[in-house]
């Protein structure tokens, strides 16, 4: 617990007089992020950093490879499933992200195999981009081989949104916005996919 206690008491040396006045207000109202963030778990990429986003203007879920399953409202337990409805079926975000990064060990995996270790849960998690796997087979190039099913699974995982009716029918009347992006870890830069047959590009 050290390190993640030492970084608490500069949060309340530094950062909690600074924005006392938007946490109380934040609960004393509810939040209202106007955006959804569905991001890699990745240590290396904070949605919140990359885009100076304030307490309470985000509503971020984190996973392995920032997939998007399909819809499927069974028994089984859907983290990230409950979380795209939370927010776009209670708090009426206005738009949702798909977020993946340069040199994801999700697609890593998913292009060379699930490392030793990681067989219960990953292996089946990262068969929702199964598909990307064929972009980077194309490639000669290992580095632009990543990239490709980087994107590709950003592109299906934005298809998969619009599997859930709910999702697709607030498109549909212009009340939210699907969008993909693309963070470069080493450079920095984000890339933009502005609809599913497109091409992404430098914000």
């Amino acid at each position: 617990m050290g390190p993640l206690l030492e970084g608490y008491h500069r949060f309340r040396e530094e950062t909690w007089p600074q924005q006392r006045a938007r946490f109380e207000a934040l609960a004393a109202s509810g939040q209202k992020p106007h955006t959804m963030i569905i991001a890699c778990s990745d240590s290396r990429v904070d949605p919140q950093m990359i885009f100076s986003a304030a307490p309470g203007e985000l509503f971020v879920v984190r996973n392995v490879a920032n997939l998007v399953p399909p819809y499927m409202p069974d028994a089984a337990f859907h983290g990230t499933s409950a979380a795209v409805e939370f927010a776009v079926r209670v708090l009426g975000v206005g738009r949702v992200v798909v977020m993946g990064h340069a040199l994801c060990g999700g697609i890593r995996a998913l292009i060379e195999g699930t490392p030793e270790g990681a067989g219960d849960f990953v292996a089946g998690w990262i068969g929702i981009a199964a598909r990307a796997r064929t972009a980077a087979l194309r490639c000669d190039d290992p580095a632009a081989a990543q990239e490709a099913a980087e994107h590709e699974a950003i592109r299906i995982s934005l298809a998969n949104l619009l599997t859930f009716p709910w999702v697709a029918e607030a498109v549909e009347a212009g009340r939210l916005r699907l969008r993909g992006a693309h963070f470069g870890v080493a450079t920095g830069r984000l890339l933009v996919l502005e609809n599913l047959t497109g091409d992404f590009a430098p914000a």
